[in-house]
């Protein structure tokens, strides 16, 4: 079903930059440029222990939600929730000053907001090409126009294709744009996963996966494991392959999944894919290979129990041969994992902030966003732990979950209905 609805262009400015080209300096997608929680930002600070990179810029008005902006030159997005609706959000600052914080530029109401726990938004937009594509909670799917905020179509993936979730906080991907299509995970048997035409939202092919068992809380990811290239993630069974020429199934992996929510984003390097859910399951790792003429075979090289680690969700970052992120069920113990053994390299068994840890990773250094509010800076290698600093971030209303974005010498940290900028540049 395509229609359109309502916008509200609250600000408008000549040259505003929405059509900016994707640059070294920005976060236009969930995780970043490549889906992998690594910023391309260099020239930052490297210490915070005498001092915490100082706040230069609060907003407010995003709206309820979990979601963490995209960016784009001196344009933000993000999605939030209010009164019963979902909406994207844009946002502009303005280049000639660093302190003041960005204007709204527009508000587009996109559909009713879901009925699920934890209220709010979770989905980071995609932009690309003057276009941005963003999912709700209730199963919507809409592709705007980054200067006016127009839709230029939307599908609701529940009526369409029978799409439903493992559990019951909701609809929470990004949408992968790749080449001409936008692939999203409706969740059901017969339709897992889709393709779209990124221009029309007409539907070029759908992934039946029997016993699918309900779409996941991750986002899709690219491999081109085993020379095919094809499309990864984590569903209500498990671990889940398509090809990305048909949508046809490749391969799963269902020992890794449990039966709550399969929440972390999947990692791919080469022919591995790694993966790692909470609710005392546990990690993988496994390596692909052809299997025939078309065909993709997956094999496990190991599997870790949740004992020895268990990313609950605020995911994981692979940086040259180790893994680094949270361990723990509702907790974020800082670890350092060899990517190709599972073995460990040092884990702090009590991290600085409380809950879970949202991970990211910028020149040298991981940035962690506790479930309390805390915020620390990490370095990021193998040979022991180091902690660099911390702060908190202000009027936190726990759970404070959304992923922090490193963009233009910035850290952009939401919080609910508001959003922080502080400057994390060398010497400030």
């Amino acid at each position: 079903m395509i229609r359109s609805i309502r916008v509200t262009v609250l600000w408008t400015m000549a040259g505003s930059g929405l059509l900016l080209g994707e640059g070294p300096a920005d976060w236009p997608q969930w995780r970043g440029p490549h889906r992998d929680g690594i910023s391309q930002a260099v020239g930052l600070r490297k210490d915070w222990s005498s001092s915490p990179p100082p706040l230069v810029w609060q907003t407010a008005g995003m709206g309820r939600g979990f979601a963490a902006p995209a960016v784009v030159g001196d344009s933000i997005y993000l999605t939030g929730a209010d009164a019963g609706k979902e909406f994207v959000v844009a946002l502009m600052k303005d280049s000639s000053t660093e302190s003041a914080p960005p204007k709204t530029l527009w508000k587009t109401e996109i559909s009713a907001a879901g009925d699920v726990g934890y209220p709010g938004s979770r989905c980071t937009p995609t932009m690309e090409e003057g276009k941005l594509y963003a999912t709700t909670t209730a199963g919507t799917i809409a592709c705007l126009d980054q200067t006016s905020g127009k839709i230029v179509w939307q599908v609701d993936m529940v009526k369409e294709f029978g799409g439903k979730m493992m559990s019951v906080w909701g609809f929470s991907e990004s949408p992968l744009v790749d080449g001409d299509h936008v692939i999203v995970t409706p969740g059901s048997d017969e339709a897992a996963v889709v393709a779209l035409d990124k221009k029309t939202g007409k539907e070029v092919w759908r992934s039946a996966i029997p016993k699918a068992k309900g779409a996941g809380y991750a986002s899709l990811v690219v491999s081109e494991g085993a020379g095919v290239r094809q499309y990864v993630t984590l569903m209500g069974r498990g671990l889940v392959s398509v090809a990305a020429r048909d949508g046809k199934l490749l391969w799963t992996y269902d020992r890794v999944a449990n039966g709550t929510a399969n929440i972390p984003t999947p990692i791919v390097r080469g022919d591995y894919v790694f993966a790692s859910t909470g609710y005392q399951t546990g990690s993988v790792l496994v390596q692909l290979s052809k299997k025939g003429a078309t065909g993709v075979e997956a094999k496990e090289v190991y599997f870790l129990p949740h004992k020895d680690l268990q990313n609950h969700h605020g995911g994981m970052v692979l940086i040259g041969e180790h893994l680094y992120g949270g361990h723990g069920h509702n907790e974020g113990a800082p670890i350092c994992v060899h990517f190709l053994t599972g073995k460990v390299s040092w884990l702090e068994r009590r991290g600085p902030g409380d809950g879970s840890a949202a991970v990211s990773f910028a020149d040298g250094h991981l940035y962690f966003r506790y479930q309390n509010g805390k915020v620390a800076l990490i370095e990021a290698k193998p040979d022991e732990y180091r902690e660099k600093g911390t702060f908190m971030i202000p009027d936190v209303q726990d759970p404070s979950w959304p992923h922090p974005v490193i963009a233009g010498g910035k850290l952009l940290l939401r919080e609910q209905d508001r959003l922080y900028a502080y400057d994390c540049s060398a010497g400030k």
